[in-house]
């Protein structure tokens, strides 16, 4: 397993700093610590030391005590035109605030960056469609949305840069970034059996289940357990991932003889089908069913009740993705990965056991 490597607040200040300064954000000289401060909000002391790895890396020159540092770049830093293939899980998620915002950094940073022309869903999450498909888009690197285990070990083994977007990635020497559920998660559960709930059924795809659950699940599983609830596939059930098979899926939940308390929903698109689905069979959220949602959504704002749900700052995730793409343009080895600290919201839609 790769060693996770924590940043220290300076190191993100740095690698902020580092990728406005090859975006062209500041000419011939750095703004002064006081001003950095201000903008950042963080303390003197973070800016100093971020500076000074900015100096031992060569991009900032000091000229001396009151003098602003000089910005050394090479002449040709911007000729370098990556291309970075962004190959999505599925059509929908262009529309994803994250997607945009993550377009919108790559393209200031002065990269070539596009969207495959096939999805993984498209390709059936198919290993060998998915290579052939690769081998003839002409791309520089690639950044994989959401791939599998399998997805992700071939792009390993490929001489092409890879980014995994959340993804089974642990472990896998591959550079990538996304939220840690870990502990959200445990805190909603912990949540749910307070109010009393002990039939919970957690809906996720494949990838995050098998070919055995992704750490996340594994806690969530944990603490049923640690509550005395034998554990199987109503809580954690399989199903096939289209419209069809979820509302199938759904069915064999409800029509049964011990129907869930409380779902944990995995994406908002899914969240969003549930409600509607609940809504068909007059159950009422929260006084007859409980429902969190693993993600968070802009369209939760509009919401009433509030929706339960886990959030982070994905902004985060995205400075991450455009350092990898700094990386790779100056042909430097980039296989860290990152976690995003998350946090679990409860809204108004989770409530007492029925």
């Amino acid at each position: 397993m790769i060693p996770l490597r924590v940043l220290s607040a300076s190191e993100q200040v740095a690698e902020y700093l580092r990728q406005e300064l090859l975006c062209g954000t500041w000419v011939d000289t750095m703004p002064g610590e006081s001003h950095l401060v201000a903008q950042l909000g963080v303390g003197r002391d973070t800016v100093k030391m971020a500076l000074k790895h900015l100096e031992r890396d060569g991009l900032l020159v000091p000229q001396g005590v009151g003098r602003r540092r000089k910005i050394a770049l090479s002449d040709d830093h911007t000729a370098q035109a990556l291309r970075v293939a962004v190959m999505l899980f599925e059509s929908e998620d262009k529309g994803l605030d994250f997607q945009i915002q993550l377009n919108h950094q790559l393209e200031k940073a002065g990269y070539m960056h596009f969207f495959a022309d096939k999805t993984l869903s498209d390709l059936g999450r198919n290993t060998g469609r998915i290579a052939r498909f690769v081998k003839k888009t002409e791309a520089d690197a690639w950044i994989v949305s959401a791939g599998s285990r399998e997805i992700l070990q071939w792009f390993t083994k490929q001489e092409l840069p890879a980014f995994a977007l959340f993804g089974a990635r642990d472990g896998l020497p591959i550079a990538s970034t996304g939220p840690d559920k870990s502990q959200p998660l445990v805190e909603a559960t912990r949540r749910l059996l307070a109010h009393g709930h002990c039939r919970i059924s957690l809906l996720c795809r494949r990838e995050h289940r098998l070919p055995k659950p992704v750490p996340a699940l594994r806690c969530f599983l944990d603490e049923l357990e640690a509550a005395g609830i034998v554990t199987g596939t109503f809580n954690l059930p399989n199903w096939e991932e289209n419209r069809e098979g979820f509302e199938h899926l759904l069915d064999s939940l409800f029509n049964g003889p011990t129907p869930p308390t409380a779902l944990i929903i995995d994406e908002p698109f899914l969240y969003n089908a549930c409600f509607h689905y609940l809504a068909g069979r007059s159950l009422r959220v929260p006084q007859d069913i409980s429902l969190i949602c693993t993600d968070g959504d802009s369209d939760f704002d509009w919401c009433q009740p509030s929706i339960s749900h886990i959030r982070w700052d994905y902004r985060l995730m995205i400075r991450r993705v455009v350092s990898w793409a700094n990386n790779v343009s100056q042909g430097k080895e980039d296989l860290r990965q990152t976690y995003t600290k998350a946090e679990f919201i409860e809204g108004g839609t989770m409530g007492k056991a029925p």
